[in-house]
């Protein structure tokens, strides 16, 4: 089963929508999990915050995007990240004991599921490991190739992310405060390696950034900010 069929039943179980406005949070960390959601419009932040008051983001998540699924099972479920509407946005919320009432009865489901949540934890790792073995500035280098292959539209110059971000959206992306996100980005304009369009990241040179963090060419499916 695809990730679209799959979607696709997962929004006929029984659920409601919910809408919510720019910079509305859909769930906090620590927060007791009630419900599993599936993004039909806008986007979310899934963010992580630290005791020093840093952010680190973790996804993007757009439409058909799953968030909030990791307390699934648990006996006590508790959202472990936040999730933050960064538009206006619209997700459909399935209750964690509907669902796996309605996984228990139809096991290609839960299996289709399973390999879902798998894919997730993978990229996870990788984005993980890219700020631990790179540092800040690996785990920069690697959101903007995740972005591209997200969000990327190719030109003549190279690829534009078409996804408008504020320095300081960006720099969550590596836990970084905005002043060393803009040095970063300064040291990247100064070699030609990207442009900026406005409020857009124009990347002119995508093999340096992959050589850098010694891109290991995952595909798409897996290399992606969502």
């Amino acid at each position: 089963m695809d990730q679209e069929a799959l979607i696709a039943e997962l929004v006929s179980i029984p659920g409601k929508m919910i809408s919510l406005h720019d910079g509305a949070y859909l769930f906090r960390e620590g927060e007791p999990g009630r419900y599993f959601y599936i993004v039909r419009s806008g986007h979310i932040f899934i963010v992580k915050y630290g005791a020093s008051g840093r952010v680190l983001s973790l996804r993007l998540a757009t439409r058909d995007s799953i968030i909030g699924e990791l307390p699934l099972y648990e006996e006590t479920p508790t959202y472990i990240f936040s999730a933050v509407a960064r538009s206006a946005a619209e997700v459909y919320a399935i209750e964690f004991s509907v669902l796996q009432t309605y996984l228990e009865r139809h096991p290609h489901l839960s299996i289709a599921l399973l390999k879902l949540l798998g894919l997730h934890m993978r990229k996870q790792h990788l984005k993980f490991r890219d700020l631990v073995l790179y540092g800040k500035k690996g785990a920069l280098y690697s959101t903007l190739i995740r972005l591209a292959n997200s969000y990327g539209m190719e030109t003549e110059e190279g690829i534009l992310i078409s996804v408008p971000l504020t320095n300081q959206e960006l720099a969550n992306y590596s836990a970084s405060a905005r002043e060393s996100l803009n040095r970063m980005l300064a040291d990247l304009k100064r070699q030609r390696v990207i442009e900026m369009r406005g409020h857009l990241i124009l990347i002119k040179n995508m093999a340096y950034l992959r050589e850098e963090i010694h891109c290991e060419n995952c595909g798409r499916d897996i290399c992606n900010i969502e």
